[in-house]
């Protein structure tokens, strides 16, 4: 079981580093200050290897290495990083996680895609006034031709290489010994993460809704 422990821990650590390079070395300058980069890849192949939570793990500690080291919008960088890595990552990893097949994965791809998108959307609308110094009615002018577009191709282009680089990755590190067995569920034992997810789940749909009375 320590073994195990061991080979994950790893495994994490050297796609964290990987997720890392390619953001620093694979950014390209998309639109205003939106650039995509092959990162949240790497951590959705996590998600599909190790569940979930391993998805959260890594999208937490390339948000907050790049806050330190290349970003300069500070906490608010790296709170949307964060939501935008799990809102990807995550989403696609839980409905991998309990239909693991390419049915499964491709479901839970789309589904990441187009709950980003919408995600996105809503926290670049109430957070990016913040850190811009502008004001909110001219973020929204720009949800729509610059925003909406933006995470749509990158939603899209992040599932196309997951798509095409899981089954090499995961033969790579299960060739390596990296790969440990899969963990176990215990029943009755609640799941954090499902937890986790549903509340923020819950947390944008009420948002969503504020926005959309005019509350916000």
């Amino acid at each position: 079981m320590q073994r195990a422990a061991t080979k994950k821990l790893a495994s994490l650590a050297m796609l964290s580093a990987l997720a890392y390079i390619l953001m620093v070395a694979g950014r390209v300058p998309v639109v205003l200050f939106l650039s995509y980069d092959p990162k949240d890849v790497v951590i959705t192949i996590g998600g599909f290897l190790f569940g979930p939570m391993a998805a959260f793990a890594v999208t937490a500690v390339v948000a907050a290495a790049e806050m330190f080291t290349v970003s300069q919008t500070g906490p608010i960088g790296l709170l949307m990083n964060i939501v935008a890595g799990c809102s990807f990552a995550c989403t696609a990893s839980f409905v991998y996680k309990y239909k693991r097949s390419l049915k499964g994965a491709v479901i839970g791809l789309v589904a990441a895609w187009l709950l980003t998108t919408a995600v996105m959307i809503l926290w670049n609308y109430l957070i990016t006034p913040l850190y811009m110094n502008v004001p909110r009615a001219q973020v929204a002018q720009l949800l729509i031709p610059a925003f909406l577009p933006f995470n749509l191709l990158k939603g899209g282009l992040n599932a196309a290489f997951t798509l095409l680089l899981y089954k090499p990755v995961k033969k790579a590190l299960q060739a390596s010994g990296m790969m440990p067995p899969p963990d176990q569920p215990i029943p009755g034992k609640v799941n954090i993460g499902v937890l986790a997810a549903s509340l923020f789940v819950i947390l944008t749909c009420v948002l969503w809704v504020l926005v959309l009375r005019g509350i916000l």
